[in-house]
């Protein structure tokens, strides 16, 4: 199944196309540049390179939150647009996940975190074993010193990754010792290649998304929403 892969939850843009698991090209810009102007064109670039075209795309995978609010809609509402467009599948993978497949078979705990502002990350807790990566927690925003107490009572080694190690690489240093480890490199950054294996799985599994109903995962209302919700409760008093 030739699958094409799409992620936007973060400033980082990536697209990948693959054969199954055999990954055939992947493309990704890290300059955060407004991903509604240069996704379609780097899908666009990409099938071209290939020698490809949209109608050989059997699904579209697409990385479902958390992440920028404003990311995770224009990444889905393209993907959407593709599938409905061309009649494909649709499999839609969380971000967590994503970044987690980066240090897949690393030995320890695997904490992806993304910067979720307000001194919070948005993360999950991994362990890779012999059949794939297995999630340990929830999906959830937590403050960086509460997580690092949590992680550090694993007494295990742990892996972190995604934007939120340049933002918090002091606090889990401090909390965690000679226990934390941090990604970097390519190995940091969300990978549309990553999630382009996780999706290949899925579609073995024939586990796709419904297009009217995939939703995006938030965890938390966007700060718009909340102060809204302040104005209105005012109002209401």
């Amino acid at each position: 199944m030739i699958i094409l892969s799409i992620d936007s939850s973060t400033p980082v843009a990536g697209i990948a196309v693959s054969d199954g698991k055999k990954l055939l090209g992947e493309v990704m810009i890290n300059t955060q540049n407004t991903h509604s102007e240069k996704l379609m064109p780097m899908v666009a670039q990409l099938l071209h390179d290939l020698q490809m075209s949209i109608q050989q795309i059997d699904a579209v995978a697409i990385t479902c939150g958390p992440g920028s609010f404003t990311g995770l809609r224009i990444g889905m509402a393209t993907a959407k647009g593709i599938v409905q467009g061309g009649n494909k599948k649709l499999i839609a993978i969380p971000t967590l996940d994503t970044l987690a497949q980066n240090l897949n078979h690393y030995p320890g705990i695997i904490c992806p975190i993304m910067n979720a502002q307000k001194k919070q990350v948005y993360t999950a807790i991994y362990k890779s074993t012999e059949t794939g990566m297995e999630r340990l927690s929830d999906y959830q925003a937590i403050e960086a010193e509460t997580l690092a107490e949590q992680l550090l009572a694993l007494g295990e080694t742990v892996w972190f990754t995604g934007d939120g190690v340049d933002a918090f690489a002091d606090v889990f240093r401090a909390k965690l010792g000679a226990q934390c480890r941090l990604a970097d490199g390519n190995t940091v950054l969300p990978r549309a290649g990553a999630l382009a294996m996780l999706a290949a799985e899925r579609a073995e599994q024939e586990q796709f998304d419904d297009l009217y109903q995939a939703e995006l995962i938030y965890i938390r209302k966007s700060e718009a929403e909340v102060q809204w919700e302040a104005r209105n409760q005012q109002t209401q008093a």
